[in-house]
């Protein structure tokens, strides 16, 4: 079975960065896997996730907390070991850490085309809510480029 250990491991970062481009394919500035690690490392909350096998890194998760609301960002795992608990840990981790903190509810959001993970989450308790999504890019805190 896995470990699941706070990111803290500078040579863990490429494998991040390679599971991440292989699950999401982000296509967008903000979403770039490098410039994400970097603003996360900078919040400094020790809520991000990696699951850990023989030193490789087969899971990630990063999880928020404002101080009312949790939320769960970047869930992946790896292709290969998927259906063996993986992602359940990561998410059982995330949520004890979530709950320690004094976190009233934890949201998360699928991605479009994605829609097919939402039974996985069900299976876990979440439930999809009634709620429309909105975003607002501060494009002044995005880099033309980014080194991952």
């Amino acid at each position: 079975m896995a470990s699941i250990e706070i990111f803290s491991d500078p040579a863990h970062r490429h494998q991040v960065l390679e599971l991440w481009e292989t699950i999401f394919a982000y296509e967008e500035a903000h979403n770039r896997p490098g410039l994400a690690i970097d603003k996360k490392l900078a919040v400094n909350d020790q809520l991000f996730f990696v699951a850990i096998v023989e030193d490789e890194v087969i899971g990630t998760l990063l999880a928020g907390y404002d101080g009312h609301r949790g939320w769960l960002y970047s869930v992946a795992v790896q292709p290969s070991h998927r259906n063996k608990g993986i992602g359940s840990a990561l998410i059982g981790h995330a949520e004890q850490a979530l709950t320690a903190r004094g976190c009233l509810k934890i949201n998360l959001q699928i991605g479009a085309g994605n829609e097919g993970v939402s039974g996985f989450y069900e299976s876990l308790g979440y439930a999809v809510e009634p709620r429309v999504s909105m975003g607002k890019r501060i494009l002044l805190n995005i880099p033309p480029s980014s080194q991952d």
